[in-house]
C-alpha cells in the first residue's frame, strides 16, 4: 500500500525486498534518477530553509540532496498512513544521507533519528594534506580549510545532519575527538564496527586454512622470481597492506621506511629469515607486467617437465619391481629426458632483477611507492632480505597471475602491518584477527584503539599497537623495525601459537557483543524523541571488561603440536610448557555473557524496537547484551 501510494504522488520508483545476506532483511531501494527534474526546486528549498546551497556541478552532492529529501519524504509518507501516532527510528549513515535527517527535524516529523559518521569529511582531506592533524585540531578555522577545499557545501551537510540528529555518533574515540572539533558536536555514543564472525570462521581448521593458503602464496613466488630464487621458501615471512591507495594516511610510507631499517638489521645479522611484503593498492595501471606474466608461465612449465620426468621414471620403477630387481638408477633417465630437463633449467635463467610492480603502471615516475623503493634502495637484488611485490589491483581468483580472493590471500600470510595515520576504524585488521591472523594497527586507527582498550596486553595476542599520536615520524618507524624484527626472530612453532590467540580474540569483534553499542544509542534516540513513553538510564555498555595478559609471554612451543599442520624443525621446541586449553579457559572466564539493562516505555513494559539498519547491523532484541562485569579479580589472579 505504501509503495503504491508513494507511486501515485511522485515518478520516483521504490522497490522493496529482501537484502541477500544473511537474515534476509527487508530493504527499500529509492531510484533518484527519476527525480532529476526536482533538483533545482529541491536545492532552492534547501536555501531558503536551511541557508547551504550546493553548486551545480558537484554530482555526488546532487544526488545526495535527490536522496535525502525523497527519505525525508518516505518517512512523511509512512508515518502520515499509520493509523496509530507511530514512533519511528531512523539512522543515518554519513553525510551523503545526511539531509534526510536534516529535513526530518524540519518537517518534525515522529521519527527519532540518529546520525553517524565514520569518518569526518574534512578530516580526510586535511590528513590527505600532510599536516599534523591531530596536535591541531583545536587550531583549526574549519570553514576557511573547507572553503579552501571546495568542499564547504558537504561539509555543511554534514555538520547540519550532526546537530540535528537525536543522537550522534562515530565509529571510534579517536573519531569522537576529531568530530567534536569539527563538527563542533561531542558524540553521544562510540559505535565501534562488528564483523559478522561466523562468516570467517573456521573453528580449528583455520591452521590448515592458513598453510594451505600459504602454498598457494609460495606457487607465485616461485614464478615471479625465478631464476632469483635463491632463499628458503619455508623461512619466508609474507607480510601485506591493504587498502585504499592513500600513502600517507594509510601508512605506507612508515611501512617501506621500517622495510628498509628491517631489510639492513637481516643482513648485517646474517639472518636466513626472508621477508617478503606485499602492496595490495589500486593504482591506475594499463596492463599485467610481461615479465610478471612470463614467470608464471616458466614455473607452469618447469612443473609440467617434472611431471613428466616424474612420469616416465615412476613406470621404469615399477617395470623393474615387477621383475624382482633393483633398478639401475643410471638407467633410470635416458638422453632425452636429460634434455628436456637442460632446457626448462635454461628457459629458467633471468638476467634482470624480479619486477617489483605486477602490472604496467600508467604513471610510473610519479608513483609514491615506486619513488619511495628507489629512494631506499629495495629492488629485490639477491642480498636483499626483503623484497617487495607492489599489486595495483584488488585481488580476484579469476586473475591470472595471484588467482586468489582477498580472504584466502590474508589466511595465507603471516602479519598484516597498517601503520595508518588516518583509520577512522579499520576493518582489514580486524579481519585478519577474525581469520587469526596478527596484525599491526596503530592509536590512531579506532581498531587500535579498541583494542588498547580492552586487552592487557595486546602483542602477545598478536595485535601489535604502533604509536603514532605521540612519537615522531622517525620514532614510529623505529618501533615498527622493532615489531617486525621481533615477529621475524619467533620460530615456526611460536607463530602457530600466537595466531591460535589471535583467533580467539573473534568474539570481542562480532556484531553480537558490539551490536549493543548500536541498541544504547537507538534507546537513547527514542528517549529523546518521545519523552512522554521512553526513558533512558545511562549506562556505558563497555564498562568492566579488559582481555588479561596470557599465562605464557613471549609464547613459547610445548604441548601444542596437535595444532600444526607441520612438524617443526627440533630446534624451535623449548622446556617451557605451554597449554592451550587452560589458555583458552582463561580468555573464556574473562568474557562474560553481559545482562541488558531494561529499558522500558511509560506503560512499565520492555521496549523491543523492530527496526534495523540498512548495513547489516543487528537490530536489538529482548535477550540482546549489553555491560560486562568487571574482571579486575581475574586479571590480578592471572598476574
Amino acid at each position: 500500500e505504501l509503495q503504491q501510494g508513494c507511486q501515485s504522488r511522485t515518478p520516483s520508483y521504490l522497490y522493496f525486498g529482501r537484502w541477500l545476506i544473511e537474515g534476509s532483511p527487508y530493504v527499500v531501494l529509492i531510484d533518484v534518477g527519476f527525480t532529476a527534474w526536482s533538483l533545482d526546486r529541491w536545492k532552492s528549498e534547501l536555501w531558503e530553509n536551511c541557508g547551504i546551497g550546493v553548486p551545480w556541478f558537484d554530482r555526488e552532492a546532487n544526488d545526495a540532496v535527490l536522496f535525502g529529501f525523497l527519505t525525508a519524504w518516505l518517512l512523511g509518507e509512512y508515518a502520515a498512513q499509520c493509523e496509530e501516532p507511530p514512533h519511528i527510528l531512523a539512522h543515518f549513515h554519513e553525510w551523503l544521507a545526511g539531509l534526510g535527517l536534516v529535513l526530518c527535524r524540519q518537517r518534525q516529523l515522529p521519527v527519532a533519528t540518529i546520525f553517524t559518521t565514520h569518518a569526518t569529511l574534512l578530516g580526510r582531506y586535511l590528513c590527505a594534506g600532510s599536516v599534523d592533524f591531530y596536535n591541531n585540531l583545536h587550531k583549526f578555522n574549519v570553514d576557511k580549510e573547507a572553503g579552501d577545499r571546495q568542499i564547504y557545501h558537504r561539509y555543511c551537510l554534514e555538520r547540519a545532519a550532526a546537530h540535528c540528529a537525536h543522537v550522534f555518533t562515530t565509529v571510534s574515540h579517536i573519531t569522537a575527538i576529531e568530530a567534536e572539533h569539527l563538527l563542533k558536536r561531542k558524540p553521544d555514543v562510540v559505535t565501534p564496527n562488528g564483523l559478522n564472525v561466523k562468516k570467517f570462521s573456521a573453528s580449528h581448521e583455520f591452521q590448515n586454512l592458513h598453510a594451505h593458503s600459504k602454498a598457494r602464496i609460495q606457487e607465485f613466488i616461485r614464478g615471479h622470481f625465478y631464476g632469483h630464487l635463491d632463499f628458503n621458501l619455508d623461512k619466508s615471512v609474507f607480510l601485506f597492506i591493504a587498502g585504499r591507495y592513500e600513502f600517507s594516511n594509510k601508512g605506507a610510507d612508515v611501512f617501506l621506511e621500517a622495510l628498509a631499517r628491517l631489510n639492513y638489521l637481516l643482513r648485517v645479522n646474517h639472518s636466513e629469515v626472508t621477508v617478503i611484503a606485499f602492496f595490495i593498492m589500486p593504482a591506475r595501471t594499463n596492463n599485467f607486467n610481461i615479465e610478471t606474466l612470463k614467470g608464471q608461465a616458466v614455473r607452469k612449465q618447469l612443473w609440467d617437465t617434472a611431471q613428466t620426468v616424474k612420469e616416465k621414471f615412476g613406470k621404469k620403477l615399477y617395470e623393474s619391481l615387477l621383475v624382482g630387481q633393483l633398478p639401475d638408477v643410471s638407467k633410470m633417465l635416458d638422453k632425452e629426458d636429460f634434455t628436456m630437463m637442460k632446457r626448462a633449467i635454461f628457459s629458467a635463467q633471468r638476467q634482470c632483477l624480479p619486477p617489483i610492480c605486477t602490472h604496467n603502471m600508467l604513471d610510473d615516475s610519479s608513483d609514491p611507492i615506486l619513488n619511495c623503493l628507489r629512494r631506499i634502495g629495495l629492488f629485490n637484488s639477491s642480498s636483499d632480505r626483503v623484497k617487495v611485490i607492489f599489486h595495483p589491483e584488488f585481488l580476484s581468483s579469476t586473475s591470472p597471475l595471484l588467482p586468489m580472493d582477498y580472504e584466502e590471500f590474508v589466511r595465507g600470510c603471516h602479519l598484516g602491518v597498517f601503520p595508518s595515520y588516518y583509520e577512522p576504524w579499520g576493518y582489514t585488521p580486524a579481519e585478519c584477527t577474525v581469520m587469526g591472523i596478527p596484525s599491526v594497527s596503530t592509536n590512531l586507527s579506532g581498531f587500535g584503539c579498541f583494542m588498547e582498550e580492552h586487552i592487557a596486553d595486546p602483542s602477545a595476542y598478536g595485535v601489535y599497537i604502533l604509536d603514532r599520536r605521540y612519537r615522531s615520524v622517525d620514532e614510529s618507524c623505529s618501533q615498527l623495525t622493532s615489531f617486525l624484527l621481533q615477529f621475524c626472530q619467533q620460530s615456526r612453532r611460536q607463530r602457530i601459537i600466537q595466531r591460535n590467540r589471535t583467533e580467539r580474540l573473534s568474539d570481542l569483534l562480532d556484531w553480537r557483543y558490539l551490536g549493543r553499542y548500536y541498541i544504547s544509542a537507538r534507546h537513547m534516540a527514542l528517549a529523546k524523541a518521545f519523552p512522554e513513553s521512553y526513558y533512558y538510564e545511562p549506562q556505558d555498555p563497555s564498562s568492566g571488561f579488559r582481555y588479561p595478559r596470557p599465562a605464557s609471554v613471549p609464547p613459547s612451543p610445548a604441548l601444542s603440536r596437535h595444532s600444526s599442520p607441520h612438524h617443526s624443525d627440533d630446534n624451535d621446541d623449548d622446556d617451557e610448557r605451554y597449554n592451550e586449553d587452560l589458555e583458552a579457559e582463561k580468555d573464556r572466564l574473562n568474557i562474560r555473557q553481559p545482562h541488558s539493562p531494561q529499558y522500558r516505555d511509560k506503560s512499565g513494559l520492555p521496549d523491543a524496537i523492530p527496526v534495523s539498519d540498512g548495513d547489516g547491523t543487528p537490530a536489538s532484541s529482548a535477550s540482546t547484551p549489553s555491560s560486562v562485569s568487571s574482571p579486575a579479580g581475574s586479571v590480578s589472579s592471572e598476574k
